[in-house]
């Protein structure tokens, strides 16, 4: 089968892999198409640590054409979407409820060979069957949205508050269109990119600007979430924090990223700082939320292009032009 490999720090090919051979409890998917996430990049720059050679992907959905003997869950023809977590269901963590927190998490496209490829392997258990409303090229959404989800499960966001996104970019307009639905009173977005600000208005946000002192709330947000991962949005975002308001960092930072925090205001002002790491217990209901219609995947998918050209795509996006970039095999 055709895949996209990264073979070493700073360099990705597409090649030829022996198809997958699936596990008593595994399926085979037919990869329909497959997101590009800014963890792709980290893989690549070597900023995070699996073991390379890998087939990246870890956001796609695709049809289910072959089945372990213990597979009973599925048939071949099923179309399904994959949530790539994968836990060990035994440490301290797991136990407790954090499996996003596994001692030994991996996941499918990270630890594991992914869906960048024409075929990929999957636990049944981490497969979502699809309904017929949902496209299966466009579901390669519903893994980012199950990390948002899991963002807006961490800040257990109250009715009416006022809420700063920094980025624009897939996932800031993902927390968008959440804070829309779970009450907020007000949604700001910041970012340098003009396009994707223009995409944010689309979506309905209440103001967008390239800085927040362009914006009228100098009495600062209730929610303040940054979704880049940038210092110097974080930054900016930790000072504009209301009185008992909530940061979140959300957008993935590399290793050496360090900021400044004010110990005195964050006691005084009673002023939570937390963190929402990837998927917990959301994808289920991403792929409900997905399939009523919380997104619409021609916002949201600004480039399709063929899996021939992976290495380019991962230049195009590391490049902030456009919106989600899929890869189709």
């Amino acid at each position: 089968m055709k895949a996209a490999i990264i073979e070493s720090v700073g360099k990705a090919v597409v090649g030829e892999m022996p198809d997958p051979t699936p596990g008593p409890r595994e399926v085979v998917v037919e990869v329909a198409a497959c997101g590009l996430c800014g963890t792709d990049l980290h893989i690549l720059q070597g900023e995070f640590a699996p073991t390379l050679p890998v087939v990246p992907g870890h956001e796609f959905a695709g049809e289910v054409v072959g089945l372990g003997r213990e597979v009973t869950e599925l048939a071949v023809g099923d179309r399904v979407a994959v949530d790539p977590s994968l836990y060990c269901h035994e440490c301290r963590y797991c136990r407790t409820g954090h499996n996003n927190l596994c001692e030994r998490w991996a996941a499918i496209g990270v630890t594991t060979a992914g869906g960048a490829a024409q075929y990929a392997l999957a636990p049944v258990a981490n497969c979502v069957r699809l309904p017929e409303n949902v496209r299966t090229q466009d579901a390669a959404l519903i893994e980012p949205l199950s990390c948002a989800v899991r963002g807006y499960d961490v800040l257990r966001a109250r009715l009416g508050a006022h809420v700063l996104i920094y980025g624009s970019g897939t996932m800031g307009l993902m927390m968008l269109e959440l804070a829309k639905r779970t009450g907020a009173a007000s949604v700001d977005i910041v970012d340098l990119n003009p396009d994707r600000l223009a995409t944010a208005r689309q979506l309905g946000v209440s103001g967008s600007a390239a800085g927040a002192d362009e914006l009228e709330r100098p009495q600062g947000w209730d929610i303040v979430v940054d979704a880049t991962g940038n210092a110097k949005a974080i930054q900016d975002g930790l000072g504009r924090v209301a009185k008992a308001g909530t940061f979140l960092q959300f957008g993935v930072a590399d290793y050496a990223t360090r900021v400044s925090i004010d110990p005195y205001r964050i006691y005084n002002q009673e002023i939570t700082i937390t963190g929402s790491m990837a998927v917990l217990h959301s994808y289920e209901r991403a792929a409900e939320l997905f399939a009523g219609g919380v997104l619409d995947p021609d916002v949201f998918i600004s480039d399709r292009l063929p899996l021939d050209t992976y290495p380019q795509a991962l230049e195009r996006f590391a490049s902030g032009v456009g919106r989600k970039i899929v890869v189709v095999p």
